[in-house]
């Protein structure tokens, strides 16, 4: 055998569809396109047309719902916060408020409160004082003797 004599299986390669070749090619012409119509331009495809399957947007469920006027909550964890405090950047002798928090360089901003939550070791004995807490968070802050207010009782009720 020589690289000359290599060939494809036979029906491994299919010849393409020359459109526009003339009447006896049978896509001649109009090259399958049909009369006039945006469809029969070159450079058009409509997008998100599926050749009349039902396309995948349609296919796929619609769920849930973003409300839009959500409260977005600034969350930091109890672990942080003892690190803040073992740092000295956190003097857990005073109430720790949000602007604390804040002035601490703990957290950026405020957003629609600051919320607490249970990762991490705390066992400082601290007051916090905050928007919102996990149950686990507010346990913790007691186990360590310190307390753990929160100003919306619906974010404590989690």
């Amino acid at each position: 055998m020589k690289l000359n004599e290599l060939r494809d299986n036979p029906g491994a390669a299919k010849k393409p569809k020359r459109v526009g070749r003339g009447p006896g090619s049978g896509t001649g012409k109009m090259g399958g396109r049909g009369i006039k119509g945006q469809k029969s331009r070159s450079g058009v495809a409509i997008k998100g047309y599926e050749g009349g399957q039902m396309p995948l947007y349609q296919r796929l469920p619609k769920r849930g719902f973003n409300k839009p006027n959500r409260k977005e909550y600034a969350v930091v964890n109890l672990g942080l916060i003892q690190k803040f405090i073992d740092a000295g950047k956190i003097d857990a002798g005073q109430d720790i408020t949000e602007d604390a928090l804040i002035a601490s360089g703990l957290l950026r901003r405020k957003r629609d409160g600051v919320r607490v939550l249970s990762k991490g070791e705390f066992t400082s004995k601290a007051n916090i004082a905050v928007t919102g807490a996990s149950k686990g968070a507010i346990e913790a802050v007691e186990k360590a003797g310190g307390k753990l207010t929160t100003t919306a009782p619906a974010a404590a009720a989690e």
